[in-house]
């Protein structure tokens, strides 16, 4: 049997998961490896890591999610179907045997805002093809997700400019 792939987990209530996700993706298409992106609650052009790589052969990036914020407790019923769209997809991605590295973003909150089942979750992560890798980002990541991950790095917000006011900034925050 092949090298089963690594499940690697971005999670806290710091700055850098999408961030460290997208680095990871770079690395692995400058290798060579095929990449695929899925963001779950997240849409549109405004992110510059999102218009990075959107020219680049190899790595393909998939949005399931509307303009505006999901809230917790305050979803739509378009929120949930779109996140159960990103999870149908980022299954057959994860065990088609296409990619080398398939990224789940914000999948975490997807689980933790009640718009995906964390079973369903695990289960297209176990069902992965040999040698895929798999990250999942987001904040307040499943015990039961941590306890699968080979890697889980917590992003730990310790001082962040927005605490004295400052506005989010293009090319930082996105």
């Amino acid at each position: 049997m092949g090298d089963r792939g690594l499940v690697l987990v971005y999670t806290g209530d710091g700055k850098g998961k999408t961030t460290a996700a997208f680095g990871l993706a770079l690395r692995s298409w400058g290798r060579g490896r095929r990449v695929c992106i899925v963001q779950f609650m997240k849409c549109g052009e405004k992110y510059g890591e999102v218009r990075a790589v959107r020219g680049l052969a190899g790595i393909e990036l998939h949005q399931f999610g509307r303009k505006g914020y999901v809230t917790k407790g305050k979803h739509k019923p378009e929120d949930v179907e779109m996140a159960k769209e990103a999870l149908l997809f980022s299954g057959k991605a994860l065990s088609s045997g296409e990619f080398d590295l398939v990224i789940l973003d914000e999948a975490c909150v997807a689980v933790d805002f009640g718009l995906i089942g964390l079973p369903e979750l695990l289960s297209a992560i176990d069902a992965r093809s040999p040698g895929t890798d798999v990250v999942v980002t987001g904040r307040n990541a499943p015990e039961a997700l941590i306890a699968v991950a080979d890697l889980v790095t917590e992003m730990r917000s310790v001082k962040h400019p927005y605490d004295t006011g400052k506005k989010a900034r293009i090319g930082i925050e996105y």
